[in-house]
């Protein structure tokens, strides 16, 4: 930031609602917001969670957090009360920003800790704008190894887990970004996706920041808006779900009328696209500039992209080989690197890679095997080198770019009265890559419905992990030791 200003101090950094914030604008307003953070008992290396949309306020907090020091805990705003005080608690936070549109979930809170809104007013709570008057900055002498992130993923116990990400690391993956698809200072990348997400964040934000060039946020992500944006501000570069590549050309009659010319790089993630939809995409966007990536908040994220060139070619492949700064290898059960035809897991080192879990060396430890980090992904090796995705060790759905573990889902529906039993597994779907599947044993004598469990998961979950299907089953396929046997549930019902 401080590099930016000093060079294209009245360049836009950020635009937004048709209003451009420069370089220097966004600095000097971040670095009173770094004042205002220390004024409120913000010490170096304490949390500060922010709950928001694609705004400039998230920008300017999130610089303010970092150069007072702090450590930024992004908060999904799509999360509910009990999961939000989670993070909350866990991170043991010092301060918690939310948009004012968030008010009915910041004010079920439970945590203690001091809550400040932002972008818009909410009841009482002290308004960020309008604090940031309030106190100059104490210099902070921060170094590459400092914490700069903690990422909350969802874990397979149903906690999620917080990926601490250093200075150093939150760089390399926008440096990873940035080389992945040569972005310069002439590039303007459209931030559409939740710029919490972790991708979004440090692959593309932190990517364009470091090039000197552009982000033009709309503050959440609808099909009309995105291709406006993208035509009305001649939008270079967007990331974004397969799913919101899709709905435009399915929603809008008139979607050939947007001038979407001046983009020279589609990338998505969380989940390949076929090769029919592949073609069908290039075509109604005009464009084979389209990247696959591949990777995960706990490596920055960075792992893989396939390229343009591969798009129909290798359909359904997640690329060939690692990013730079990223090694891959895919790992059989016997220890031994796979070769053409092999099944394995995939193994990641990164220079963006995590430090560890926050508070939870046992999980960090389980994770890591020789400086190694072990993803859970099992792959297979084409006779060209390429990686296929066979399936998942760590039980976890991707519906449209979100991840959503099973064994939360299945934990929130096992607290609802009448519930013996529950499953949760991935139904493979065509344009939201899978939807969340649930098979409940109703308790004997028990008047369930899907409503009534919809109706109890509702504040509990964020409403994608709802489930979408739910079946009611006098039995679940059980191994002798007690385990749902998953893959039988996904032969039967996941056709």
């Amino acid at each position: 930031m401080e590099s930016n200003t000093r060079k294209s101090p009245d360049k836009d950094c950020v635009c937004a609602g048709g209003r451009g914030y420069s370089f220097r604008e966004i600095r000097d307003t971040a670095v009173r917001a770094a004042g205002l953070f220390q004024s409120l008992g913000m010490a170096k290396g304490d949390r500060v969670a922010i709950m928001s949309q694609n705004t400039p306020g998230f920008v300017i907090a999130f610089y303010g957090v970092l150069a007072a020091g702090g450590v930024v805990v992004p908060v999904n705003h799509k999360l509910m009360p009990p999961e939000v005080d989670y993070i909350l608690n866990h991170s043991e936070a010092k301060l918690f920003l939310f948009d004012g549109s968030l008010l009915p979930v910041a004010d079920k809170l439970a945590s203690s800790v001091t809550k400040i809104a932002m972008d818009s007013p909410a009841g009482t709570y002290g308004q960020f704008e309008d604090l940031l008057a309030a106190a100059p900055l104490s210099p902070v002498e921060i170094s590459d190894d400092d914490l700069a992130e903690i990422l909350y993923t969802s874990g397979t116990t149903g906690k999620p887990k917080g990926c601490m990400h250093t200075h150093r690391g939150v760089v390399m993956s926008g440096i990873t970004g940035a080389l992945a698809i040569k972005m310069d200072e002439d590039d303007r990348l459209l931030m559409a996706m939740p710029i919490w997400h972790s991708s979004p964040l440090n692959n593309w934000f932190t990517g364009i920041q470091y090039v000197g060039g552009t982000t033009v946020m709309i503050h959440e992500y609808h099909p009309l808006h995105f291709l406006q944006a993208i035509a009305q501000e001649k939008c270079t570069v967007y990331f974004g779900a397969p799913i919101s590549y899709i709905m435009p050309v399915q929603m809008l009659p008139n979607f050939d009328t947007f001038d979407l010319s001046s983009m020279r790089a589609w990338i998505y993630g969380g989940g390949p696209i076929a090769a029919e939809t592949a073609r069908m995409i290039m075509a109604k966007y005009k464009s084979d500039r389209f990247y696959q990536v591949y990777g995960m908040t706990e490596s920055g994220p960075t792992g893989t992209t396939l390229m343009p060139k591969d798009q129909v070619r290798k359909a359904g492949s997640i690329g060939r080989a690692g990013l730079p700064g990223c090694d891959i290898v895919v790992m059989k059960n016997t220890g031994e690197a796979a070769g053409p035809g092999d099944v394995g897991e995939i193994w990641l080192k990164a220079d963006s890679m995590m430090k560890g879990y926050f508070r939870d060396p046992a999980a960090t430890q389980d994770v890591f095997e020789k400086g190694w980090y072990k993803t859970g992904d099992v792959a297979r090796l084409d006779a060209d080198g390429y990686l296929f995705m066979v399936d998942r060790t760590k039980d976890m759905i991707v519906t449209g770019g979100e991840n959503v573990y099973s064994k939360e889902v299945e934990d929130a529906i096992a607290a609802c009265p009448g519930v013996a039993a529950a499953a949760v597994i991935g139904i493979p779907h065509k344009e939201w890559g899978e939807t969340v599947a649930a098979f409940v044993i109703p308790a004997k004598e028990a008047n369930l419905t899907e409503e009534k469990l919809r109706d109890f998961l509702a504040d509990k979950l964020a409403k994608y992990k709802i489930p979408r299907s739910i079946k009611f089953l006098e039995t679940l396929p059980y191994t002798p030791s007690g385990k749902v046997m998953k893959y039988k549930l996904r032969e039967e019902y996941a056709k």
